[in-house]
């Protein structure tokens, strides 16, 4: 059986192919009488497309969303609200070669291996163009949760990591790198254009941060929303690594370096610190929810690769077609869906048994 849905009381099922005549979302369970209009979705949707810089992939996709079901006089009607992003730009014979023989570092072998059959076709189902279908579903996620607030950036490119000091917000915007902090983005340009000249490629890491999360959401042992906020990172393509707060570096902190001491505030705890990420025990604390994301550099490069044939033979294969020099910078959009689904569905879970 293949999964394609994700979530609880907000449900989404993705479908289609990278290749194929369009793909989408169906989204389940959201409340009715939000206002929704294709107009609120597509600003999310022209982050993520295409073809916007030299430091993307040049497929030409406008990415147009549809709502075909679940709404009626613009607002969301309780139903299933169904999403079609239409294909345009393919060009398919760029992958003749990927029927002969596997691409290092994708799911072409692991597909074969599981299914005896693959879509060839720029990955079929395991192409990360499959996430346009996940932001656009995420826009709607973010209707059922008005009080959050959700920035995503990237932090770091090819080990290259930003100045925290130095992070301002309204750049985010202003580059193509989806970065806070100027002089990290103007060596990037250089960074990222010299690894697309060489025809390879860059890692990255994303992170995103979630403001006005109040305490309570979540739950403990097998519903904690840092768990499902993992395994809603670790289901984008090309992920290799998720951390929640301080992650990995906590292992290195002792016991009180990693507390997040509190004091009384006006409205509750007041906190120095927020190791944790603004979740313990799986439930939300009020403060932000921080989620930093590892992305691995594009496996589709120009530099040949040893690989198979399909009968087991030993060949070198290089990749064809369009490609992201840096696929973290445009999964920077996807991070900030996931987080929205996740928040979205917990809310509901929350109000579910405790009103």
């Amino acid at each position: 059986m293949s999964v394609n849905t994700f979530g609880r009381v907000l449900r989404f099922t993705t479908w289609g192919e990278s290749h194929g005549p369009a793909l989408g979302a169906v989204v389940d369970g959201c409340p009715p009488g939000l206002s929704i209009s294709e107009e609120a979705i597509q600003p999310f949707l022209d982050a993520r497309k295409p073809g916007t810089s030299k430091f993307t992939t040049q497929r030409r996709e406008a990415d147009l969303v549809k709502i075909l079901s679940g709404t009626f006089e613009g607002k969301t009607t309780g139903t299933p609200i169904s999403l079609l992003i239409e294909n345009t730009d393919q060009r398919s014979k760029d992958y003749s070669e990927v029927a002969k023989a596997y691409r290092p570092g994708h799911a072409d072998y692991a597909y074969d291996a599981k299914y005896g059959f693959r879509d060839y076709r720029g990955g079929g189902r395991s192409s990360a163009r499959e996430t346009a279908a996940r932001v656009a579903a995420g826009a709607v996620a973010r209707l059922v949760i008005p009080e959050v607030t959700i920035i995503g950036y990237v932090s770091e490119i090819g080990g290259d990591r930003i100045d925290h000091a130095a992070f301002d917000a309204e750049q985010i915007g202003q580059n193509p790198f989806f970065c806070p902090d100027a002089a990290a983005a103007a060596r990037w340009e250089a960074l990222v254009d010299d690894a697309r000249k060489d025809g390879s490629s860059l890692g990255a890491v994303v992170e995103c941060v979630a403001t006005g999360v109040p305490a309570g959401w979540g739950a403990p042992i097998y519903g904690k929303l840092d768990a499902d906020l993992a395994a809603a990172m670790m289901g984008i393509n090309a992920v290799k690594g998720v951390e929640i707060g301080d992650g990995f570096a906590a292992a290195a902190l002792r016991g009180e370096q990693n507390a997040d001491p509190m004091r009384p505030g006006a409205d509750g705890p007041e906190f120095l610190a927020n190791h944790a990420g603004g979740i313990a025990g799986g439930i939300t604390t009020g403060q932000p929810v921080v989620v930093r994301v590892a992305f691995k550099p594009t496996s589709s490069i120009l530099i040949p690769q040893e690989t198979i044939t399909r009968e087991g033979e030993a060949t070198e294969l290089v990749t064809k077609g369009r490609h992201d020099p840096c696929v973290g910078i445009r999964g920077t959009p996807v991070v900030e869906a996931m987080m929205a689904l996740v928040l979205a569905d917990h809310k509901l879970l929350h109000r579910a048994q405790c009103g």
